[in-house]
């Protein structure tokens, strides 16, 4: 299974083995949001474009409402929340709507 679409959207988890499976190898970033939250629509845009400009990044998308258990089992309490892995280790975790420069600099320091 590809990580990432061949043009670079984030792919939406559609089952908690599907999201074992691509969190488990390099660079990825979570944004655990829910269609009625605003601030994860304010984010939604630069997760794309991250999802679209980063080559070695794979980005996820989980619906809090339809994976309550992937969100508790991350200790998410408050969307939207970003968590980053690397090699199935998780290494970051933001809460809230972040700037595409923030979020890039994270990128950097995980390489």
């Amino acid at each position: 299974m590809s990580s990432k679409t061949a043009t670079g959207e984030p792919v939406h988890v559609e089952s908690t083995d599907q999201f074992e499976e691509l969190t488990g190898e390099g660079l990825v970033l979570v944004d655990y949001y829910a269609d009625w939250c605003g601030p994860c629509k304010m984010l939604e845009p630069v997760v794309e474009e991250l999802a679209a400009e980063e080559e070695d990044l794979t980005v996820l998308k989980v619906d809090v409402d339809a994976f309550q258990g992937l969100a508790q089992n991350a200790g998410v309490r408050g969307i939207p929340a970003l968590q980053f892995f690397v090699d199935g280790e998780q290494a970051e975790r933001l809460v809230g709507v972040q700037q595409k420069a923030d979020l890039q600099r994270v990128i950097e320091s995980l390489r």
